[in-house]
């Protein structure tokens, strides 16, 4: 499979934004977010990144179709719930470089797509020339949790790998539904943190 990288900012962005919400909805279904998505709920998040000429969309494509995606906005573009940890820890909202999504369909794993995913987000955020940090944010989910697959692996290893530490400090909630209940239930979400500057 020759799979080729692709970067886009801004606005330009808008061509992939029904792919990105569809492999948002693919793999996120699975351990650990379990996430019961909609393509409308999709759109209205992806606009935020639309909307930032600093944002980055990071696309992995085999031919034309897109199969992985990564992104990038500065944390100031983000909203509230993301925000709010950081500015009560200390943190200048307008010196990191938040990281999105990363989603990779699962036969285009372990061919080091995941580690040009970092790699061009991080390259994004120095180049901009005014990010201190590196971050994105991941579920905690109960280890008894009922829908874990007993081989399931977190990538905790992966991203101490990169540099990134656990900030137990800096958590926030956000709320969807999981493929196994009625309604959307808030679910803790714990920062990692990399200084890039």
């Amino acid at each position: 499979m020759a799979v080729s990288i692709r970067r886009l900012s801004g606005d330009q962005i808008k061509t992939y934004l029904d792919d990105l919400a569809r492999l948002r909805i693919e793999v996120f279904r699975h351990f650990p977010y379990l996430y019961d998505g909609d393509m409308d709920y999709e759109r209205k998040y992806l606009d935020t990144y639309a909307r930032s000429p600093e944002s980055l969309f990071v696309l992995a494509l085999d031919g034309e179709s897109v199969i992985g995606a990564a992104t990038g906005i500065p944390m100031d573009h983000e909203t509230d719930e993301f925000k709010g940890p950081f500015i009560e820890q200390g943190y200048e909202p307008d010196k990191i470089f938040y990281f999105g999504e990363s989603v990779l369909l699962p036969n285009y794993r372990g061919q080091g797509i995941g580690v040009a995913f970092f790699d061009h987000r991080e390259g994004h955020a120095r180049e901009q020339g005014r990010f201190t940090h590196c971050c994105f944010c991941a579920v905690e989910r109960p280890q008894d949790h009922p829908l874990r697959p007993a081989d399931y692996q977190p990538l905790d290893p992966f991203w101490h790998n990169r540099g990134y530490r656990k900030v137990p400090e800096l958590t926030t909630t956000y709320a969807w539904k999981d493929v196994d209940q009625a309604a959307e239930t808030a679910k803790p979400m714990t920062f990692w943190l990399r200084r890039i500057a």
